[in-house]
């Protein structure tokens, strides 16, 4: 039976003017993403990774192919709320509680929706306790660690409705055991959203744990060099992390990172 792909990424180029003359970022990528998938896209720094993440989600217009969000180009996409991103920092109100920032995507998006933070409460308030921060909805992101203000940046992604979430490294500021525990709340909340996740990463160990997909691009200009699918049991554990098939993975897509690294 064949798929439908949600997001759908066709012989997609973009270029960069640096000084006085243009730089390739990407190089006729196509890529296919079927709804409620994950897909991490990983590379050497600077192969245009997050370039191509902003380009599905309508910030940045590539300078030639097609990009295809469900039927919809990637601005009326946006206009229409699909998406939610999860950048390298939380991007936190510093006067706003917990709680008033993940309430924030409904106020902005109330003319747009017609819901009201208020009708979500509940909802939001159980996904902080699904990230282990029952306890700090009313704290303000001073009192928190950067692993716990990541955590409310996530589960404000997963509760602002939009079916696409995009996530640009988010994980790279925190420490190996921060990045570790998180990375298995964000496995619990996604298994329970579905939501089609693309994220950006340089963590082999971290694309594995969590993709049904990997991605890995060639260094700059960016290409797809190869898709790996992840074929691992759901949900995803500690003790499948020392089995024999998830350490295969992790080989197969450092060899073929070191490999385009000679290239």
């Amino acid at each position: 039976m064949k798929h439908l792909s949600f997001i759908e990424v066709k012989e997609v180029s973009k270029q960069y003017r640096q000084r006085d003359q243009m730089t390739d970022a990407l190089i006729n990528i196509s890529l296919s993403i079927e709804k409620g998938k994950f897909v991490s896209l990983i590379g050497p720094s600077g192969c245009g990774k997050s370039s191509l993440l902003r380009i599905i989600g309508g910030l940045v217009k590539q300078d030639c192919g097609e990009v295809n969000i469900g039927g919809m180009t990637p601005m009326e996409a946006q206009k229409r709320k699909q998406y939610s991103f999860v950048p390298q920092s939380p991007a936190l109100f510093p006067w706003r509680t917990v709680l008033q920032n993940m309430q924030l995507p409904f106020e902005v998006n109330r003319k747009a929706t017609g819901d009201t933070a208020k009708q979500h409460e509940l909802e939001l308030i159980e996904l902080l306790q699904s990230v282990g921060l029952g306890d700090f909805i009313h704290a303000y992101p001073r009192m928190l660690s950067g692993g716990m203000q990541q955590r409310v940046g996530i589960a404000r992604a997963f509760g602002s409705g939009a079916p696409i979430l995009l996530m640009d490294e988010p994980f790279s500021a925190l420490d190996e055991l921060t990045r570790e525990k998180i990375s298995y709340q964000l496995l619990n909340i996604w298994q329970e959203h579905q939501k089609t996740v693309v994220f950006v990463t340089h963590n082999i160990r971290e694309a594995v744990l969590l993709s049904d997909e990997v991605v890995i691009m060639s260094p700059r200009p960016g290409r797809i060099k190869k898709t790996i699918s992840i074929d691992l049991p759901r949900p995803r554990t500690v003790e499948l992390e020392e089995s024999q098939q998830f350490q295969q993975y992790i080989t197969e897509i450092r060899a073929h990172l070191r490999q385009e690294s000679r290239v």
